[in-house]
């Protein structure tokens, strides 16, 4: 592959900005190039100048943006081409997929109409001839319905097929080279393994070469031939994907390889370890039986339309012990969020009991509600979302002491949020800092910090650190898997990410359209799966290694995630139960193993003896 001419050649490549506080350097002397047919991973955390650098090669450089250096594309050079000129090249032989499709896509424009511009301004192509090229690219990369497809908007699409879009309009023309941009950081697991599969089939049929930014050293094991590290716009470390892997040069890659959560290693590698579970006859804090919650939705149907009933959570049952972890999995739409609030009484539950020590309050009031508050507390996906842009952090931390603790001093409250802020690691003399002066992950401490204020029984963090870059993440789960030690606290810890969930949890609840389908000690669950949607969620999750990576025999799901109106879609795994007519079976929790609990579904090869008759 190094024997062919490069598509693309970088060197010496720098990026500026002329902001208020000075010049920033956001990229500094890079220089790599890419053949036909490889792909070159980009690595490194938020800041590192990777987007900046693909930005720069397309010719998209914010205005106070200055671009030194050169970018060669097939040996004609692209810094300093005009605008008029640049469109000439952008999505017809160099195509760049952004990471956030709903933000890409035009909302007031069909899909068909959007990939149809594209076909006519680069080839001329009108009509039944262009309507034809675009069906078959929304064929090759798996659309189902490609032809309803081209007369729906982007936000009548999921998160994948909207993604799949994004690649099949980019390889509309058939670019011959492909600038990739975070693009699965916001897709769930399995159809983040789509993508992947998708985009390296497509770069083996059409030769084209591919840059690959990302976070994620396991996406990385999986696509890259060659890798380049980034860190505060320079280049630290380059070099093949397996030699990077196996013997990296420069600390800093082997900082971001040790922080990675790996699914296939049982312990954190040197990392702080969990607390050992509570034992079994320990008393529970929290018992849920039966949950549901479901919100009305106008479908289509009739002259004005219907109600329909979306459930959200569709009878689920768990309990958690004091010092005790349970993680919660799954797919998007599967109702981890919806849960997590109705726990909380965030939500109103429909039906089902949500016990608190004893007592049910899935029916309390919230004044009844308002003084447990003190021991259930929750930590969001988004800080900057949850905190008050108008608070300083000090604030924010110190606004549980007002309502709880109303008779402390002044001077009391500020040395407890400063004593706490020491303790999650900021710096005390953030204390009268606003939320956009810090980064974020010391706005997710914040988030934390503020959780833990009170000291409580239960805290509930859903998506906590998917958001922030592995350094940062690694230190967030140290500092969970301390207070927990310290403080003896029951989370339940929401995530899509479950390598995260592997380090993390005691336990591990799958959800799959609102009901449970395989729960199991960490341990068990991860080494000996037995449902086939548990089974393609941990198939699917990519591992830091790329020999591993590359031989994986991975369990595939057709097609995208049921809609969870469709009363029927749970029985996905068990057909053998779906009529046309009378009540739909709720397929029931059997028992495989002590503290194993799988849904029923259709035996597959090598799972006949899987239930007991």
């Amino acid at each position: 592959m190094t024997d062919l001419k490069p598509v693309l050649e970088i060197s010496n490549l720098s990026v500026s900005f002329l902001t208020a506080d000075g010049r920033i350097e956001a990229v500094r002397s890079l220089s790599f190039d890419v053949a036909p047919g490889e792909c070159v991973g980009l690595v490194g955390e938020s800041g590192s100048g990777k987007s900046q650098t693909v930005l720069a090669a397309m010719g998209l450089t914010a205005g106070n943006g200055e671009v030194a250096g050169s970018v060669r594309f097939e040996g004609r050079e692209l810094v300093g081409l005009s605008k008029a000129e640049m469109n000439r090249v952008r999505g017809d032989r160099v195509a760049m997929i952004f990471q956030d499709p709903l933000t890409s896509l035009t909302p007031h424009m069909t899909i068909g109409a959007q990939m149809a511009e594209g076909l006519a301004r680069h080839r001329g192509v009108r009509g039944r001839q262009a309507e034809a090229k675009i069906l078959e690219w929304l064929e090759r990369v798996r659309i189902p319905e490609a032809r309803r497809r081209l007369h729906q908007f982007p936000h009548e699409l999921s998160g994948g097929m909207r993604q799949r879009v994004m690649i099949a309009s980019a390889m509309l023309c058939e670019p011959q080279l492909l600038l990739a941009d975070e693009p699965t950081t916001a897709l769930d697991v399995t159809v983040q393994a789509q993508v992947l599969d998708l985009m390296d089939e497509l770069k083996k049929e059409t030769k084209a070469g591919l840059v690959l930014i990302t976070h994620d050293m396991g996406v990385i094991a999986r696509m890259a031939d060659r890798v380049v590290v980034m860190r505060h716009g320079e280049p630290v470390e380059s070099g093949p994907v397996d030699a990077i892997f196996t013997a990296p040069r420069h600390d800093y890659t082997r900082m971001l390889l040790e922080a990675m959560p790996r699914l296939d290693r049982d312990d954190r590698g040197g990392r702080p370890a969990v607390a050992s579970p509570p034992p079994p006859d320990t008393p529970a804090l929290l018992k849920v039986e039966d949950l549901r919650v479901s919100f009305p939705v106008q479908v289509p149907g009739g002259l004005f339309g219907r109600t329909a009933p979306l459930r959200a959570v569709d009878g689920v049952s768990f309990d958690l012990r004091p010092g005790e972890t349970l993680g919660v999995v799954g797919e998007s739409g599967c109702g981890k969020s919806t849960l997590a609030r109705a726990v909380l009484r965030l939500v109103d539950p429909t039906a089902g009991a949500v016990a608190w020590l004893g007592k049910d309050i899935a029916r309390a009031t919230r004044k009844e509600v308002q003084p447990l508050r003190k021991d259930l507390q929750i930590v969001f996906q988004d800080p900057l979302a949850s905190l008050d842009p108008r608070m300083t952090v000090g604030a924010s931390i110190s606004e549980p002491l007002l309502v709880f603790q109303p008779d402390l001093s002044k001077e009391a409250r500020e040395d407890a949020v400063r004593t706490m802020m020491a303790r999650m690691g900021l710096d005390p003399a953030y204390i009268n800092r606003y939320p956009h002066e810090l980064s974020g992950g010391q706005n997710q401490r914040v988030g934390i910090a503020r959780a833990m204020i009170l000291k409580p029984r239960l805290v509930v963090c859903d998506e906590a650190v998917s958001a922030l870059d592995v350094s940062v993440q690694a230190q967030i789960l140290d500092l969970l898997i301390e207070l927990q030690k310290e403080f003896g606290l029951a989370m339940l810890f929401i995530s899509h990410d479950l390598s995260v969930v592997r380090e993390l949890c005691h336990r591990v609840m799958v959800l799959y359209l609102g009901r449970v389908v395989e729960t199991a000690s960490r341990d068990e669950l991860f080494s000996r799966p037995r449902h086939p949607y548990t089974r393609a969620l941990l198939s699917a999750a990519p591992v830091p290694d790329p020999v591993r990576e590359r031989s994986r025999i991975r369990v595939k799901l057709q097609g995208d995630l049921p809609s969870p109106l469709d009363a029927r879609a749970g029985l996905r795994f068990l057909k053998s139960r779906l009529t046309e007519e009378g009540d739909v079976y709720r397929p029931r929790l059997v028992e495989v193993a002590p503290g194993h609990l799988v849904a029923e579904h259709d035996p597959s090869e090598g799972e006949e003896g899987l239930y007991a008759p």
